[in-house]
């Protein structure tokens, strides 16, 4: 049952295009309660740099991540899981993004 939470949210973020998986990467990386074992600082940078890259918005203003509700929904999901459960997660996030840099 573990394994299909882990899908589940793995299926949602294939679902996403490159921004929310962006936004969601740095949610993320910036909250206290992710446990997250990875590097979250040079995470949150390249998740960051990226997003500036091609969003305006955020190059722009302060982005109020609230309004983005699949991103609240994936995080939800998310808080809901297991340490190590969260950690595969935002490993597959991290890996799903990385062949873009």
């Amino acid at each position: 049952m573990k394994e299909n939470k882990v899908e589940n949210v793995i299926n949602i973020i294939k679902d996403l295009n490159t921004k929310d998986k962006l936004r969601l990467g740095i949610c993320l990386t910036t909250s206290d309660w992710a446990n997250i074992l990875y590097n979250k600082t040079e995470m949150y940078e390249k998740f960051d740099t990226m997003l500036k890259e091609i969003d305006e918005e955020c190059r722009t203003t302060l982005v109020n991540f609230a309004k983005y509700k699949i991103v609240m929904f994936t995080m939800a999901k998310i808080m809901e899981m297991e340490e190590t459960e969260r950690n595969k997660i935002i490993l597959y996030l991290y890996k799903s993004l990385n062949h873009k840099i």
